[in-house]
């Protein structure tokens, strides 16, 4: 956010009456490419949270249902546990500077709601966030569905109540 106040900034000293750097006058094309950057930086922000929400299911869901199974646990609940920080982990690193790093709308909501996101900026990120567990999702359910004896009515990584909870409980 910085970045962007930032880059505001420079935008109200370019464009002000005057002579620009080097002596030329400020014009307009100069203003419609900081436009386009700003544009940009924005898009980037958004397909940072597809791309880290999706690295976050791919990674984590996809341990859980690939990888452990309930009881004879596979890699265990520890293993999966460790999945999903790692893969926070690697998109805090990968990501970070880009957006945040929200990777779920419950954390953008909650920002928002503190007042230390922008209101503007909530739905997209929201979007970018479903939309990206949704592909993941589907990357799973191609990958799972190859396995033999796979049947999703049996549950897909599913735990909850009754028949779906992994050790019966209801």
């Amino acid at each position: 956010m910085r970045a962007l106040q930032r880059a505001l900034l420079v935008l109200c000293f370019a464009f002000a009456p005057g002579r620009g750097e080097g002596g030329e006058r400020s014009d307009w094309s100069s203003l419609a490419r900081f436009l386009v950057t700003l544009k940009e930086y924005i898009m980037k922000q958004y397909g940072a949270e597809f791309l880290g929400t999706f690295w976050l299911v791919l990674g984590g869901c996809g341990s859980a249902v690939l990888a452990a199974a309930f009881p004879g646990l596979g890699i265990g609940f520890a293993g999966v546990a460790l999945a999903f920080g790692l893969t926070v982990l690697t998109m805090a690193y990968a990501i970070g500077h880009i957006s945040g790093c929200h990777l779920n709308p419950a954390v953008s909501i909650g920002l928002w709601a503190g007042g230390r996101f922008p209101a503007k900026q909530l739905l997209p990120y929201i979007i970018a966030q479903v939309l990206g567990a949704i592909v993941a999702g589907g990357v799973l359910y191609v990958i799972a569905s190859g396995q033999a004896g796979f049947d999703v009515s049996k549950g897909f990584a599913s735990n909850g109540y009754g028949a779906h909870s992994p050790g019966g409980y209801s």
